[in-house]
């Protein structure tokens, strides 16, 4: 394992490579699978990152829930700018480290009048590589997880709407054996999720470790939870269902901005791509039984086996 990051942006060409989906290829830092657009702006975060004190991050696998809970906590955090949620996507008012930040192919972090100082940022980097610089302050860091099939099937989906898909859609066999083989954007998914969940049973106080299955079934529970762990609580029950029902996925999907076909500057999928279902176990419509048991046996070994019970 290489551990001095500026040596591996030097060389970064010579990075290992894999095939990931038809002549898309990732490159393979330390273990951990990445879009070749975006280690230049990775390194950028580890290299250049300076968490504040203050700071909120939410860290996250792809296709795990990020697109919801940036709009629970822009909505936690900034109360009184809860409007910017219908004008603006998500993404854009809570922008990734290594996308909009450091990657400089987007435009700057949304300037919201009449909000206090405090940062919200985003990333996929696996807690293995940024959490020396997560730990550097006493910044908040919340991660979302989502159960394996679930996140598989929302990958390809996500996948089959990019740009240059017009050559054919991604079989999903083929994402099912990348999904497995650990070869997939953030991926391994096993290895990223238990990075994050070991760290936040070591420190509790700042990482907030939960799943989408969780924050689904009881999602005003959890939105307190979070505030409280944030600094900021409600002090009204009626705020917090304020707060869920804006961000449901019916009304975030009806603002006219998430309906958009449009692409943004900053990744190659239209903005209304970030809105498909939003349910627990939609896997079930498109993977046959020996898959799934091919993927819980999976989850046994990865999840179970370190004690983390849960996947299945």
């Amino acid at each position: 394992m290489v551990n001095n990051v500026e040596l591996l942006h030097e060389y970064h060409p010579s990075l290992p490579k894999e095939n990931w989906w038809r002549d898309n290829t990732l490159c393979q830092i330390n273990g951990f699978w990445f879009l070749p657009k975006f280690v230049p702006s990775t390194f950028r975060v580890l290299n250049e990152f300076k968490p504040l004190n203050n700071d909120v991050i939410l860290a996250s696998f792809p296709k795990t829930g990020t697109t919801w809970l940036k709009s629970l906590l822009f909505s936690i955090i900034y109360r009184s700018s809860k409007e910017s949620l219908v004008n603006h996507n998500p993404h854009e008012l809570v922008p990734t480290l290594e996308v909009q930040v450091f990657g400089r192919t987007g435009p700057s972090p949304i300037a919201i009048d009449n909000i206090d100082s405090r940062r919200l940022f985003s990333t996929h980097i696996p807690y293995q590589l940024i959490g020396k610089t997560l730990d550097s302050s006493d910044c908040r860091v919340v991660y979302i997880t989502r159960n394996p099939k679930d996140t598989l099937v929302s990958m390809w989906h996500f996948t089959n709407k990019w740009k240059n898909v017009e050559d054919g859609p991604w079989p999903i066999e083929e994402a099912i054996e990348k999904f497995c083989a650990g070869i997939f954007p953030g991926g391994p998914y096993y290895d990223h999720v238990t990075g994050f969940k070991a760290a936040s049973l070591e420190k509790p106080e700042n990482i907030f470790f939960i799943t989408y299955e969780e924050l689904f079934t009881d999602t005003n529970t959890h939105v307190k939870r979070l505030a409280e762990f944030l600094g900021c609580p409600f002090d009204k029950e009626e705020e917090v269902e304020e707060v869920v029902k804006s961000c449901s996925f019916d009304i975030l999907s009806s603002h006219e901005v998430n309906k958009s076909e449009d692409f943004p500057s900053w990744f190659q999928v239209p903005y209304n791509s970030f809105f498909r279902q939003g349910v627990v176990g939609d896997h079930k419509n498109y993977l046959n039984a020996m898959t799934i048991e091919r993927i819980d046996a999976l989850t046994r070994d990865k999840f179970h086996g370190a004690g983390f019970i849960y996947g299945i």
